[in-house]
């Protein structure tokens, strides 16, 4: 599992790429949870290249998600492949996490 980090104004990206799975998760988390740690309010997290996720990858998710929340910021995810938007559809994280197609359709989530 790789991540890059950019920001665009106040959002940060994290474009995850590979796997995320219990394999991954572990070191996932700290690149996920660095940014709300250090202030960020708004997260973006990038599944275009992510071609699988397990119930561990969905744990480390729902960690960020509670820890961002707690400091009255959010997360959004874009680009999900149909095989990881089934798995988020079928453990009701659709309804936990904002979903676009597009970088640029979260950005203007943001943006409202």
């Amino acid at each position: 599992m790789e991540i890059t980090q950019t920001r665009h104004g106040d959002v940060v990206v994290l474009a995850l790429n590979g796997r995320l799975d219990a394999h991954t998760a572990p070191q996932a988390e700290a690149p996920l949870l660095a940014p709300i740690e250090q202030g960020a309010k708004q997260l973006l997290v990038d599944f275009s290249r992510v071609d699988y996720i397990s119930s561990a990858g969905l744990r480390v998710l729902l960690v960020a998600a509670r820890t961002i929340s707690e400091n009255d910021g959010k997360i959004v995810l874009c680009g999900l492949k149909p095989a990881i938007k089934s798995v988020f559809d079928i453990a009701g994280f659709s309804s936990i996490f904002p979903i676009f197609a597009s970088q640029q359709e979260a950005f203007n989530h943001f943006m409202k």
